[in-house]
């Protein structure tokens, strides 16, 4: 029961802590440094808790399926938005599911070996994400009017960035994102199977 009831705190905690993960969009000036360090927060808390539910249960398809509770706390969430105005295209799309299924066949192809679940997984993960992630600036109809339309709640309205910065990350935020999750995503992994012993 308890471990149960860990793995929906866990999944609950991860939705709050991911649930404004597009605020980069209102960063003008640092859009990409944030959209990088975004990546790899979600990565954390995808590849912690799904790696432990998957490892608890030792079942392949369980981290797609605490994806998937992320997914639908977010979506439930984010539904405020809609109440406070903000466009359909601003929302951001929730984007775990697929490397979380990229997880679960680490582990289903080789044959629930936790070591090559921590390795294989977790660069999976970690170089997936932020691919998958850069969905949500594309959508997005324009990151700029957007930001100055419907500012950033706790910014005032004349701390609201200007003048857009260049070579941030030599404007590569996915690969920059991909490199260090595919670096720190083990580690993340290593952490969720750790907490089943």
């Amino acid at each position: 029961c308890t471990h149960y009831l860990f793995i929906v705190v866990v999944a609950v905690n991860s939705t709050l802590l991911t649930i404004n993960a597009g605020d980069y969009i209102f960063y003008t000036d640092w859009a990409w440094t944030s959209f990088t360090v975004f990546s790899i927060s979600q990565t954390l808390m995808l590849a912690v808790g799904a790696t432990y539910y998957l490892t608890f249960t030792g079942v392949p398809g369980t981290a797609t399926y605490y994806a998937l509770i992320m997914t639908v706390y977010t979506w439930i969430a984010k539904s405020a938005w809609f109440a406070l105005g903000y466009p359909y295209d601003f929302i951001v799309t929730p984007i775990w599911l697929p490397s979380a299924m990229l997880l679960d066949l680490a582990y289903w192809a080789t044959k629930k070996n936790k070591h090559s679940l921590i390795l294989f997984g977790g660069v999976l993960v970690g170089m997936s994400l932020p691919l998958f992630n850069m969905v949500n600036l594309i959508t997005v109809a324009d990151p700029l009017e957007t930001a100055f339309k419907y500012p950033r709640p706790t910014l005032p309205p004349y701390m609201t960035p200007i003048e857009p910065q260049v070579g941030k990350f030599y404007n590569s935020p996915v690969a920059l994102g991909a490199g260090a999750g595919a670096v720190l995503s083990c580690t993340f992994t290593a952490l969720g199977c750790k907490l089943n012993t």
